[in-house]
């Protein structure tokens, strides 16, 4: 029983050490404002989650983002960016792995991350409206109009907060997660053998 626990533990430690280290591999997308940067940091804390536990994915995304803010510091002197890092993953994996775990299939792995996709980009697109956006004015010291100027460079269609939301950070995530999904499918596809999991 020790060594399990203790294997998982390293497992988990491992994980945390490979999302950090993705972390720093970011790339824009086409057609979306340049402060919206995709980097894949989420697919070990998923396929943690997945083996291991919603618990354990939370946990690895907590530490890569406790471990990015220390060694990159932060231009508003908070983890905001890391903040909504650890937010994203967070919901993502609750919902993909709640329905996942309910039955262990490849249908409702499928299904979860579905659902982690929709749930993620909605819960997202509330909280930079309401959280994120506001937080970066208040702590950098310059108005949500200036981020709004920033995404017309690559959406003349944005020309405020919400039209932000709506059509870069809503779009955005619904990208990203579904990035996520079709990288960490196959990638758990390969470690399944290992475990007693019908799928």
């Amino acid at each position: 029983m020790k060594s399990t626990s203790l294997r998982k533990n390293i497992m988990v430690a491992l994980l945390a050490a490979i999302a950090f280290i993705i972390m720093f591999l970011q790339f824009p997308l086409p057609l979306f404002p340049t402060f919206l940067t995709i980097d894949l940091s989420d697919v070990p804390a998923i396929i943690g989650a997945i083996v291991y536990g919603p618990a354990a994915g939370i946990i690895i995304e907590a530490i890569k983002n406790l471990l990015h803010w220390l060694t990159s510091g932060s231009v508003t002197g908070v983890p905001i960016g890391e903040f909504a890092n650890f937010l994203t993953g967070t919901v993502y994996i609750l919902v993909s792995t709640w329905l996942f775990r309910k039955r262990k299939t490849f249908s409702s792995l499928i299904s979860g991350m579905v659902a982690g996709t929709i749930v993620t980009a909605i819960v997202m697109s509330i909280a930079n409206y309401f959280v994120i956006f506001p937080s970066y004015a208040y702590f950098l010291g310059f108005p949500i109009d200036a981020a709004v100027k920033m995404a017309q460079a690559a959406n003349h269609s944005i020309n405020d907060l919400f039209s932000l939301v709506v059509l870069g950070v809503l779009p955005f995530n619904i990208i990203k997660c579904i990035i996520i999904s079709i990288i960490a499918i196959p990638i758990y596809a390969r470690v399944r053998p290992r475990m007693n999991l019908n799928i």
